[in-house]
């Protein structure tokens, strides 16, 4: 029987060109999380879009979310402080500091002044109605 592979040598040298070379993580203990995207759920029906957030850790007051449009944007400020003391003594402080944000279009208009947030147990829940589509307007030409 004939096996055929696929041979792509660009992929192939990416591959190859960190093997061997060894890979040296951190304690997941001693090391700041790193900011990663946050997933999002967007959901839509006939008169509004619904999105879900998870932004787990993250203190209502440092999340923000602004609407352009049809284009939606949601940040959040991420911070994290650990102290390792022994006695009186300060062994190690850890701090990070960090922005995630995540952009995205929507197919139609949001009303801005009617869009409603709520933040509960590490989830944002944004309930974005859509804006009335204008009729559209015949010009006479003279």
């Amino acid at each position: 029987m004939l096996n055929i592979t696929r041979f792509s040598p660009l992929e192939d040298a990416f591959e190859n060109m960190f093997r061997g070379i060894p890979v040296w993580l951190p304690n997941p203990e001693t090391r700041a999380p790193a900011p990663t995207p946050f997933r999002m759920d967007v959901t839509e029906n006939d008169k509004e879009y619904r999105v879900l957030a998870e932004l787990p850790g993250v203190k209502k007051e440092d999340i923000g979310v602004s609407i352009n449009g049809h284009e939606v944007a949601v940040s959040a400020e991420l911070k994290y402080e650990k102290d390792v003391k022994s006695g009186d003594a300060v062994l190690r402080a850890e701090r990070y500091y960090g922005k995630i944000q995540r952009a995205f279009s929507l197919g139609q208009e949001v009303d801005e002044a009617t869009a409603q947030a709520k933040y509960a147990d590490g989830v944002l829940e944004l309930t974005l109605p859509k804006k009335a589509a204008a009729a559209a307007k015949r010009l006479a030409v003279h």
